[in-house]
């Protein structure tokens, strides 16, 4: 096998589809089909910083997580998501008034006993709370709580997509060899590193480059899809890397 082999089997895919489809867009027209889907991808992987943004208000664990649940059920029906539009901006910020909204009027009809008309979503509530336990214990507000998670929902988001690309591409392992890398340690063996996976020192830093690159291009790409404007791009990272290492 070449060198150039080599490199192609442990980056995974050279080539990837962009998007320019919003969840900012899609909220605004929940009757597409693509804006489903979408919205069902934020449910899924972006329920528990507003779950930690309510436990932190004080909300008891099953209070949170009825309220978390019925949301996601009202935004997939397009009830509480259906104002949002372009000049909304980011949808991080949208979500988070959104939910307050919601919680206010539920808290207004005392209905928190009747969640959604029997209709549930499959979110890992279990595995939620014992997220939560873990959370450091000290005065960060509610609003915080939330950026900080939703922050690392993103990092994690983004992982969980290249992970599925080299598993699409049959190379898992490397994924997971290759992993640490992402971290930025400039420490690691290469050369032992390179001799298990049967490779040379140099298609390796090539190898790592490129999962690097294309890291951020994920990131980016996560990031596009929940903001309104391109240009509000920048400054979402920025905000994020500012979230991440706040002390």
């Amino acid at each position: 096998m070449t060198n150039g082999q080599t490199m192609h089997t442990l980056t995974g895919p050279s080539q990837f589809p962009t998007t320019r489809w919003t969840l900012v867009i899609a909220a605004a027209d929940p009757q597409r089909k693509e804006a489903r889907a979408a919205l069902i991808s934020l449910c899924e992987n972006y329920w528990y910083p507003l779950y930690a943004y309510l436990r932190r208000r004080g909300y008891p664990v099953d209070q949170a997580q009825d309220l978390t649940q019925e949301f996601f059920i009202r935004v997939l029906e397009g009830r509480y998501l259906d104002r949002a539009a372009p000049e909304k901006g980011r949808f991080r910020s949208f979500l988070l008034t959104s939910l307050k909204f919601f919680v206010a009027d539920e808290e207004d009809r005392q209905r928190a006993h009747k969640r959604g008309g029997g209709a549930l979503l499959p979110l890992e509530f279990s595995s939620g709370e014992d997220r939560y336990r873990r959370e450091p214990v000290h005065d960060e507000t509610p609003e915080r709580i939330f950026e900080r998670r939703w922050a690392l929902s993103v990092l994690d988001r983004v992982v969980e997509k290249l992970r599925d690309e080299f598993v699409q591409h049959g190379r898992p392992e490397h994924f997971e060899r290759l992993k640490v890398f992402l971290l930025g340690k400039s420490d690691a063996p290469y050369a032992a590193l390179a001799r298990e996976m049967k490779t040379s020192e140099g298609a390796l830093k090539v190898a790592i480059h490129r999962l690097r690159k294309r890291y951020r291009d994920l990131f980016r790409q996560e990031i596009a899809d929940t903001v309104a404007d391109p240009a509000q791009v920048e400054s979402e990272l920025r905000f994020l890397a500012d979230v991440l290492t706040r002390k």
